[in-house]
């Protein structure tokens, strides 16, 4: 129950979980490209992760039945074709590992979108938050140096706005109809892959290279990524209000720059340094608040 502190205890969780594999995916994918094109990709990641979520729809006995059909399909669209086609072609047309940070502008979107649809205002402490975070992703993205083509920012910005126009929909699903995150994910993702095949049958690419390491590459994708993590995200959506659940999203670039140091040898520097230490500040206090959150007003 919402009430419950086990119920929120889950989301934190699954965050955890979250963060570990959204944070090594952008370099996973940005391998699986050398394999193949890009929105073939795409297509395939979210075939086989739309089976995946599916399959477990069956296992664990949830009912298939459709949630509200035209919020689902604009989630789909937003969430899992916009998004994804937006985010993977600005980081192949970047060519540069900080253009996917770009797409975690997201919670920054969010914030107004939750206020105008779903009248959730952020209180005090969220606004201080929302501001130290900003500044935080700022310096870690480090715009004053070169991020990438005007046109790849301009399409991993366009990603991170997909990405919280499908979250707020999604908000609003949860909060007028009895949808679990397992149904809403499983559904509005095999109505955003119909688009993914469709625009990967249309637009020519290079032939697909079906090696072993793209099919480690797609399995990640498939199974953890597209699949298993994307019903964990709607479960965080679920059970934190917009604007936690937004911010909170900001640990997965943070540990992105953390394991490219630990695995690569990508050591950040001073000013990613103070980025981070910025949104561990912001987060570390929207923690502590989340025991007496911002009052969701059902008028504006």
């Amino acid at each position: 129950m919402p009430g419950d502190p086990a119920y929120r205890r889950a989301a934190w969780i699954a965050l955890a979980v979250l963060t570990v594999v959204w944070s090594l995916n952008w370099t996973v994918m940005k391998w699986a490209l050398d394999y193949c094109g890009v929105f073939n990709f795409c297509a395939l990641r979210y075939l086989f992760g739309t089976l995946v979520l599916f399959g477990l729809l069956a296992f664990r006995g949830e009912s298939f039945q459709p949630p509200p059909f035209v919020p689902t399909v604009l989630i789909g669209l937003a969430q899992t074709a916009g998004f994804q086609i937006f985010a993977q072609w600005a980081l192949v047309g970047g060519g540069a590992g900080k253009t996917a940070l770009l797409a975690y502008t997201m919670p920054f979107w969010m914030v107004p979108l939750a206020w105008w649809w779903l009248h959730e205002r952020p209180g005090a402490r969220q606004w201080l938050c929302i501001v130290i975070a900003a500044t935080g992703l700022v310096f870690v993205i480090e715009p004053w140096r070169e991020v990438g083509s005007p046109v790849s920012v301009a399409l991993a910005l366009a990603g991170g706005l997909a990405w919280a126009i499908g979250t707020v929909l999604s908000k609003g699903v949860f909060q007028r109809s009895q949808t679990t995150p397992l149904q809403l994910t499983a559904w509005q993702m095999l109505y955003g892959t119909l688009v993914l095949c469709a625009v990967a049958l249309i637009v020519p690419q290079r032939a697909t290279d079906w090696s072993p390491p793209f099919l480690a590459a797609l399995a990640y994708n498939a199974i953890l990524s597209s699949g298993i993590a994307w019903a964990l995200w709607l479960l965080i959506v679920q059970r934190l209000s917009t604007q936690v659940a937004g911010l909170t999203s900001l640990l997965v670039p943070i540990a992105g720059v953390l394991f490219a140091w630990a695995l690569l040898g990508e050591k950040p520097d001073p000013a990613e340094w103070a980025g981070i230490a910025l949104i561990g500040a912001a987060l570390l206090s929207l923690n502590f608040a989340r025991r007496a959150p911002a009052k969701i007003r059902s008028h504006p």
